[in-house]
């Protein structure tokens, strides 16, 4: 009889319910996924070996209980609730991963992870995560490196509203990305750069695009290529106008400072929708030999049917990136979409952080 590894899931919104998904397809894990409503976890209709659990995270003591006897802890809570998330992990010896884009957070797991007997894999998600993937595998081609631009967006297909834009993710992570300060490489250094800037434009497959400075979507990877590169950057794709309405929004009206009357504003203003589109577009440039050349990778993903239920193009690529490699008995991701292996309790890493 095969023994499943179990998983704890936290978090049963739209990326943590099509990870649990993903995961109980396998037929390899045991999943739990938590979350502390009970209509969130009788909606997110998820399939077999998966049991849900109405959990607290605010509740140290239940959550370290949820972790006991965990192989493994994936975090898709709020980026505001990871941190609590990695501290019970650490303190109940389970291996922990999560999504987050928040540079606090990460920083709080690379502290908690310095001389821990189990793995922690932060930013496992599209940006961070996938993104850094790819920009790290083009850089890799490279002798002497110049300049990595990674550019990622989750768009409406069919945008009907002035922002151009639908909700297809954590409302909370948006605005979180929209208003924290950005890392990047300028000149050669380390700097931070303001979110909402460096406005630039482009077109792909004749669809017209811009994108600007947010934080969170580079992951450790300022740290791997640090000394190596010229300059890198990491912006978000939205469709033209949209950085514009946002930083008056953000900027004029002062709504930086009321994130929860800006949330409350865009969940009732702007309806959410499967019919999106998760563009990826990282581009590098150096030498290779005495010959400076350019490398791109572009990419369209799209909302699409697994199993039994449709899931958007932005659930597709950011729970794959945390989720095992698909066996042979369960459907395939799509070819645009990250996967990774999960790690044996053999081959666990046990370094402070994954360099992406």
């Amino acid at each position: 009889m095969r023994i499943m590894k179990e998983i704890l899931v936290i978090g049963a919104g739209k990326i943590g319910s099509t990870i649990a998904n993903m995961l109980s397809v396998t037929g390899d894990y045991a999943v739990t996924i938590a979350d502390r409503s009970h209509a969130q976890l009788a909606q997110i209709g998820v399939t077999r070996n998966v049991e849900t659990l109405v959990l607290d995270v605010s509740d140290a003591a239940a959550l370290a209980a949820s972790m006991t006897g965990k192989f493994a802890v994936l975090s898709a809570a709020p980026y505001h609730l990871t941190g609590r998330v990695a501290e019970a992990a650490r303190a109940t010896g389970t291996h922990y991963l999560d999504l987050t884009e928040d540079v606090a957070t990460t920083r709080l797991v690379k502290q908690l992870a310095v001389g821990a007997d189990t793995a922690f894999i932060p930013q496992c998600g599209l940006a961070p995560g996938f993104i850094s993937i790819v920009a790290h595998d083009l850089a890799a081609h490279f002798d002497r490196l110049d300049s990595v631009k990674m550019r990622v967006g989750a768009l409406p297909q069919y945008p009907s509203n002035a922002l151009n834009y639908n909700l297809t993710w954590s409302t909370d992570g948006v605005i979180n990305e929209y208003c924290e300060p950005c890392e990047a490489i300028v000149d050669g250094k380390l700097r931070e750069v303001p979110p909402l800037e460096e406005l630039e434009e482009f077109s792909l497959d004749g669809v017209k695009y811009e994108a600007f400075n947010t934080s969170g979507g580079l992951g450790t990877l300022c740290e791997t290529l640090a000394g190596k590169v010229r300059s890198l950057n990491y912006r978000t794709i939205r469709y033209p106008g949209h950085c514009a309405i946002m930083k008056a929004l953000l900027n004029d009206l002062k709504l930086r400072d009321r994130r929860d009357v800006f949330k409350d504003i865009l969940e009732n203003a702007l309806p959410a929708t499967m019919q999106d589109v998760v563009v990826i577009l990282v581009t590098v440039s150096g030498w290779q030999g005495d010959r400076f050349v350019q490398e791109t990778y572009a990419n369209k993903v799209y909302s699409r049917q697994i199993g039994a239920r449709v899931h958007s193009a932005i659930q597709i690529t950011t729970a794959s990136g945390i989720r095992p490699r698909a066996s042979s008995t369960a459907p395939s991701a799509p070819d645009a979409s990250p996967t990774t292996s999960m790690p044996s309790a053999s081959n666990m890493p046990r370094s402070p952080s994954r360099k992406k």
